[in-house]
Parts: C-alpha cells; structure tokens; sequence
C-alpha cells in the first residue's frame, strides 16, 4: 500500500486510504516502522565510528566496559550491550592482561620487613601506601629492568626508571625521583615491596629511613601479597609493550614513556577510580580538598589572630 502511494504521489494519501478503507493512523504507523530500521542503522554507523575513535585512541587497549565508559564521558548515552554488539560486529576487542612470573631473587641474609599492608591495597590519600617492584623487558642489547612505584591511593605510577642492571641503585634512584615529586610526610607513608634483595639492601632501608618511610614487606614467594605492583606489569607488557620487539634498550624506554607517561597516568580511565584516570582521580581529590579548605581555616581563625 506504501509502495502504491509512492508511486502516484498525484492521488494523495488520504484520498487513497479512504478507497482502500485503511485508517490514516494505520498507514503512518506503518511509514515510521519503514525509516526506523534506516534510522537505527544510521545511529549505529554514527555509534561505531565514534567508537573506533575511541578504541584506537587507547591503541586498541580499551574493551567494551572502558569504551563504555569514554563515551558517557563525552555525554553519548546508551546502552553497554549495544557498545559490546558493534564492537564485536565491527571486530574491535580489548586487551586482556596475563599474569606472569616474577624475578625476585632474595638475600636470605636480610632483615626483613613486616607486612604492614596484609593484601589491602588501598589508601585514603595520595602518599600513605606506595607499592614497588622490578621486571625485566628484553632487547637484542640485553635486558632492560624498570623499576616503578605505583600510588595505591590514584593507581599512578609516581615514578619510574631504568637500567641495564636490577641492582639497589635502580631501586633507591626511583625511589628518589617519587620523592622530588610527591608531598611524603614523614611517618605517614608506607613503602610495600616484595623480598628481592634490592629492597633489603642498607642503601634503600637506609633511605627509607631518612625519610621517615616505614618499610613493608610480603611473604616469600607469593605474588598476592604485591598483586597492585604485580599489576602494573601485567598492563604495560600486555597493553604498552604487546608484540614489540626492540632493538635497543632506548627503544624500550621509548616505549615505557609513551605508555605511562603518555597513556597510563594521564588517559587510561579505571572503574575503581569512577571511570577516572589516575592524574584525573588525584585532581579531583585535591579540588575537593581545597574546597573544603577555607571552612577550616574559618574555625581556626581566632586562634591565628589572638
């Protein structure tokens, strides 16, 4: 019947409905159902290429929850199902973290320190908990080791380094470089590694001392007692460093600095920090922080000027 009126558009619509005896709500009910599969199909080519922005922006990194989620950011609304049907009709997947062996050698020498931490990795604030630990990334050079210290409060990387050796001066250079840029009060942080010797070295027990850092420490060959630093390795070698191989050991450092640098801590959105980057969780941290400042300083205010 559409297809008739389409056809002699001269006879009009309600002229032909009345012949046909057909009510005329009838007959548009039947148009709109003809344009909405067009329409649908159009809202979901506009969808898909948003969210193959999206996906590549990550580098591929971002499965259906983050897409999700970086499209509410942007103020496009709809439903998870239908992200996760035209990604998977579009051939677009995640990345999915594997677990894999550490390189922790111990001194069995060493005095160690108490787990203060007890597999609960989490934090009120920035700079009360800070886990460490060190892996290995090849090269045709040889290996190249990273050292990083990860917030437990943000899930950022406050700092991290290199070296062609896994030796204490790797350890306690990262742990310097946190502490230039991060606000520690003494007797407030935590300082979490596993038993590699590097961490029971005096040069670093020493430092963590001077900076008034308590020491933690988990069991002996358990990497659940250092999952959120064992974590972070999973991300950059399944997400930043995936199939690559480098030539040279600057290559690989390259590579880290475009990841976490570039991408982890300033872009990669987490569900535990409310769909959040890590930089982006610790800014929204000391707004509110700040905010709340001047209430304070009002209550103490006599006492400043008396």
């Amino acid at each position: 019947m559409t297809a008739l009126i389409d056809e002699h558009p001269r006879l009009g619509v309600e002229p032909v409905l009345r012949e046909l005896h057909i009510p005329s709500s009838t007959y548009y009910r039947w148009r709109r159902a003809e344009k909405e599969p067009c329409e649908r199909i159009r809202r979901d080519a506009e969808l898909t290429e948003k969210i193959r922005e999206i996906h590549a922006d990550s580098g591929g990194i971002y499965g259906s929850p983050r897409v999700h989620a970086a499209l509410k950011r942007e103020g496009v609304h709809v439903g998870r199902k239908r992200v996760e049907r035209l990604m998977r009709e579009d051939g677009l997947a995640g990345i999915s973290p594997r677990r894999k062996s550490g390189f922790t050698r111990r001194d069995p020498k060493a005095t160690l320190a108490p787990d203060l931490v007890q597999r609960d990795f989490t934090a009120e604030e920035p700079n009360r908990l800070w886990v460490t630990d060190l892996t290995m990334i090849s090269t045709d050079e040889g290996p190249l080791w990273l050292s990083a210290i990860r917030d437990a409060f943000s899930r950022r990387v406050v700092a991290w380094e290199t070296s062609a050796h896994a030796d204490a001066d790797l350890v306690l250079t990262t742990l310097e470089y946190a502490l230039a840029s991060r606000e520690v009060e003494p007797g407030k942080l935590i300082h979490h590694a596993d038993h590699g010797c590097q961490y029971t070295s005096i040069k670093l027990t020493t430092r963590l001392m001077r900076a008034g850092i308590e020491g933690s420490m988990g069991s002996v060959g358990n990497s659940y007692d250092n999952a959120l630093a064992e974590n972070l390795w999973m991300l950059i070698k399944t997400e930043g460093l995936r199939g690559r191989a480098f030539a040279t050991r600057a290559e690989a450092n390259l590579a880290l600095f475009e990841y976490i640098d570039g991408f982890y801590n300033s872009r990669r959105i987490q569900e535990r920090l409310g769909w959040l980057s890590p930089i982006e969780f610790e800014e929204n941290h000391y707004t509110k922080q700040a905010t709340a400042e001047p209430t304070n300083l009002n209550a103490r205010q006599p006492l400043l000027t008396s």
